[in-house]
């Protein structure tokens, strides 16, 4: 298998924790986005959305999608689990995971590529062009302090996001989390479970991946 990573990106790395939570050696091929390298005719044809990562298996099959891959190695590698045991833990971490994608990933997203000037006319990643509406970064710089507000009290009430486990929900928080300085937010110092949390998943060996 084969990882199209970028290390700098956020979604990249939520599958490399991921891998390395479960002890796979997987090669990885760099796809600089700086440089523009996911719309050259060579990655294109892999994966027309333009996005990174993408996982090429070895019959050339290509997972795009973060949670897609994921989904993909829980499957084929299911220990330790981190998309839930039972169906109701299952259930639970995929809302979990979503939630934090949705209002951390995606807020951050929304208030770093609709201000810096590098995404002018490419405001949304993907094969097509949006122009960037400043009220939308205004609106995620909002939703990310909700976001640090709203985890903190999750975490005040549960040792892990999506429960007594950690899984993905806690992987993808995580990157959201570390992602929202690009956007120059932080969380508050007051923040206490959710710094408390961040400490503790952050001192695992698969949170440098």
């Amino acid at each position: 298998m084969k990882l199209y990573d970028y290390t700098m990106a956020p979604n990249p790395r939520r599958v490399r924790i991921f891998i390395a939570e479960k002890g796979l050696d997987i090669e990885n091929i760099a796809v600089d986005l700086g440089a523009k390298a996911q719309m050259e005719d060579a990655y294109r044809a892999k994966n027309p959305e333009l996005l990174v990562p993408a996982l090429e298996l070895d019959d050339g099959t290509i997972i795009g999608e973060s949670m897609a891959i994921c989904r993909y190695l829980e499957e084929v590698h299911p220990e330790p689990p981190l998309l839930g045991r039972t169906a109701i833990e299952k259930a639970t971490v995929e809302m979990w995971q979503r939630r934090m994608e949705m209002n951390g990933l995606a807020a951050v997203a929304e208030a770093f590529r609709n201000t810096v000037p590098g995404f002018a006319g490419r405001a949304i990643a993907g094969p097509h062009n949006y122009d960037q509406i400043p009220d939308l970064a205004a609106r995620g710089l909002l939703r990310i302090e909700h976001f640090f507000n709203d985890l903190n009290n999750r975490l005040a009430a549960s040792p892990f996001v999506a429960g007594e486990h950690y899984s993905v929900a806690d992987i993808t928080a995580l990157v959201a989390v570390d992602f929202a300085k690009v956007a120059k937010k932080r969380p508050d110092e007051s923040l206490t479970a959710l710094s408390a949390w961040r400490e503790k998943v952050s001192a695992r060996p698969s949170a440098k991946a």
